[in-house]
């Protein structure tokens, strides 16, 4: 079985499971694989020495394998990476993909032919049907073009499937006023890109009198950031379209989707091992009980051996029932909160995410950006912000100030900027940097 549509398609290297049964049986089979290739690197084999291969259906057995962190490979100076972890020079690969670093160094992870047989072929593909777009779709792709991979992957799996694309890039690739333009002329069905990006192409658009929600557009595809439900109704009333998260990792690939009429992301269990632990004791979380999640590339693994890597992020898995719906037979996740998303100030922790919400859910607030920082010896946090067109901008200013106060316990210092002068910003980077410690 391929991807539903035109025969004339190449097939998806992996077919659909059709039951858990077969779901366990591909798990077994590849996280022996992956053991074997992990005993193969510099780093990981004094991880890996003392299990034994036969007894990874143990949980126990499986459990005894040390999560792996990104502070761990951080650590390592960049030739160190490549000869100690990774299991063949860079020359060996066909691409490279650049991780997010948007909590620290970034990474650029090798990517085999094989690997990209499955990332690409399988794991970017399944996105397309599963959202319900096919051929006779046109996707805008405004996800960032280059070493980061999302974008280039996003274009290149829908091609595969059959569906045109429009490979416009985040800002700094097609300014994003043109952008508006080409959205307008072109007739896109779907926009593919990160959150705060598609708010801001939604900002541009109507500062230039395109009203994006009489348009062309019925599904936005959005990736790379947490979609905090403010966010994810500010961009249906913005775009008059359907949004569909999806996550996934440098270190595998895409992992999930979202798909009408589940409660969740639908999760690749047959391309990815999933674990949900405690992020404290690291023992495993009960079915849809929220934990970090942990993750092993069963397909994606020839040249960077992940095992049992810690993602940073705070997820609930759990099975669905069985329907006719061929995606029924993958478990749902649903993605909470990063591990690392905090400031804390003046001995107060204020969540990035629970900050994110409020603030998208502050309907004269178009966007904003939230600093820590240090002045006279104390901490402080900062708001900056951009209003709706037509607002009191120090009434919104004043009000803002009080309602924060209010929620979170801390008195924010509020600076109005200049309509798209945030997004001027967060062009530049691959994720927007939304939360910035200035400290």
């Amino acid at each position: 079985m391929h991807g539903p549509g035109e025969e004339s398609r190449p097939a998806w290297p992996l077919p659909l499971p059709t039951s858990e049964a077969e779901i366990e049986a591909i798990r077994r089979e590849r996280r022996r694989v992956a053991v074997e290739r992990a005993r193969r690197s510099t780093l990981l084999r004094p991880r890996v020495s003392g299990v034994h291969e036969n007894r990874l259906d143990d949980p126990e057995e499986w459990r005894r394998i040390p999560v792996l962190t990104k502070d761990e490979l951080r650590k390592l100076p960049t030739d160190a990476f490549y000869r100690e972890f990774c299991l063949g020079p860079i020359g060996d690969s066909r691409e490279l993909w650049r991780s997010g670093g948007a909590t620290g160094k970034p990474l650029f992870y090798p990517r085999s032919a094989e690997d990209l047989r499955y990332a690409l072929g399988v794991s970017f593909r399944r996105i397309w049907p599963c959202i319900g777009a096919g051929p006779g779709d046109v996707v805008h792709d405004a996800f960032p073009l280059g070493v980061h991979p999302v974008g280039q992957l996003t274009a290149r799996s829908a091609q595969l499937e059959g569906l045109s694309t429009v490979w416009a890039g985040a800002g700094t690739t097609t300014p994003s006023a043109l952008q508006a333009e080409l959205i307008r002329d072109l007739g896109p069905t779907v926009v593919a890109a990160m959150p705060s990006y598609a708010l801001h192409l939604a900002n541009v658009a109507e500062a230039q009198g395109v009203d994006l929600a009489r348009l062309t557009v019925r599904k936005v595809l959005v990736s790379a950031e947490p979609l905090a439900d403010a966010k994810r109704a500010k961009l249906e009333r913005a775009w008059g379209a359907r949004v569909y998260n999806s996550f996934g990792m440098t270190e595998g690939g895409m992992a999930a989707v979202e798909r009408d009429g589940m409660d969740g992301m639908v999760a690749w269990s047959d391309l990815y091992d999933l674990e949900v632990v405690d992020p404290s004791s690291g023992a495993p979380r009960g079915e849809g009980e929220p934990g970090a999640l942990v993750m092993t590339p069963l397909w994606t693994n020839t040249l960077t051996p992940f095992l049992r890597w810690l993602t940073g992020d705070i997820v609930t898995l759990r099975r669905q029932p069985k329907t006719d719906d061929p995606f029924s037979v993958f478990p749902l996740l649903r993605h909470e909160l990063r591990t690392e998303g905090f400031f804390k100030v003046r001995g107060i922790n204020l969540n990035h995410g629970d900050l994110e919400d409020f603030m998208f859910g502050q309907a004269a607030i178009t966007d904003f950006r939230a600093e820590a920082f240090s002045t006279e010896g104390l901490d402080a946090f900062r708001l900056l912000v951009e209003v709706r067109r037509g607002a009191d901008a120090a009434a919104v200013a004043k009000a803002l100030r009080e309602t924060v106060r209010a929620r979170f316990e801390l008195t924010p210092e509020v600076e109005v900027l200049e309509t798209g002068t945030l997004a001027r910003e967060f062009e530049k980077s691959v994720k927007a940097p939304r939360f910035v410690d200035r400290r």
